[in-house]
């Protein structure tokens, strides 16, 4: 699953990010999802969230446990 939809996505959730100074690069980031940022039901580059450690990023890969 990609994190290109709100609905998909819930603080607590485990995801890979883009943070803004990676976007050249594409290296992702893990985290834990603290705050959905986004607020469109939809973005085609990804749902901006706030991890838990405090960095921004666009979702681009929710893990499952």
């Amino acid at each position: 699953m990609d994190g290109t939809r709100r609905a998909d996505i819930k603080p607590g959730l485990q995801v890979s990010v883009v943070l803004k100074k990676d976007q050249q690069s594409g290296k992702l980031t893990e985290g834990v999802v603290r705050d959905i940022l986004t607020k469109s039901p939809a973005h085609t580059h990804g749902i901006k969230v706030r991890l838990q450690s405090g960095e921004i990023g666009r979702v681009k890969v929710i893990h499952h446990s």
